[in-house]
């Protein structure tokens, strides 16, 4: 796995073996970076990254300098993974906290300008996401929330569903308050 862009560019990260994860493509990273750009700022916006694996988009954000981002994983080695990286590179805008994303989203009273949410394929309670965020309303007004799913789920009828956008078989649907950023 490697970081595209920022501070940490064309860097290569290794996780160990075994860790259970399927991490973003490369393919696809970019392309999501490459929208990500041309709507916000890096430098002035706090992200959470909801299941956060090896913390390849946590490290990708905190490399282009987001202000805060929040990486959310339950995985004790996963964890202990990112922050291994996090105080090689020396990312001190990365916070990495060990928990079950629902029960975080439970008590998470903070809102941030992009949540990121790369859940296992096969969870059910992915369709509930959307729901929890705007609930909760951990999104800002020009926020987006972007949920990384298989083909099988279909958010076209959310209430705050902006598009989506598709790299091989990987899918993004965007989530959002302001409708003419479609």
């Amino acid at each position: 796995m490697r970081i595209i862009g920022g501070r940490y560019q064309r860097r290569l990260i290794n996780p160990p073996p075994g860790l259970p994860v399927r991490p973003t493509t490369d393919k696809a990273k970019e392309a999501l970076f490459n929208i990500l750009h041309n709507h916000f700022d890096f430098e002035t916006v706090r992200v959470l990254d909801l299941f956060s694996g090896t913390g390849s988009i946590s490290f990708e954000f905190a490399s282009r300098g987001a202000e805060e981002v929040v990486a959310i994983e339950k995985n004790y080695q996963c964890v202990r993974f990112m922050n291994k990286v996090k105080q090689e590179l020396d990312l001190n805008n990365l916070n990495v906290i060990k928990s079950d994303v629902f029960r975080f989203l439970e008590w998470c009273k903070t809102p941030y300008d992009i949540i990121f949410a790369d859940p296992p394929y096969n969870m059910q309670q992915t369709k509930m996401l959307p729901d929890l965020v705007f609930d909760r309303k951990l999104l800002l007004d020009d926020g987006w929330l972007i949920i990384e799913h298989p083909s099988e789920f279909v958010f076209d009828n959310h209430a705050q569903f902006l598009r989506k956008r598709k790299y091989s078989r990987v899918h993004f649907s965007f989530f959002g308050f302001n409708k003419s950023i479609q």
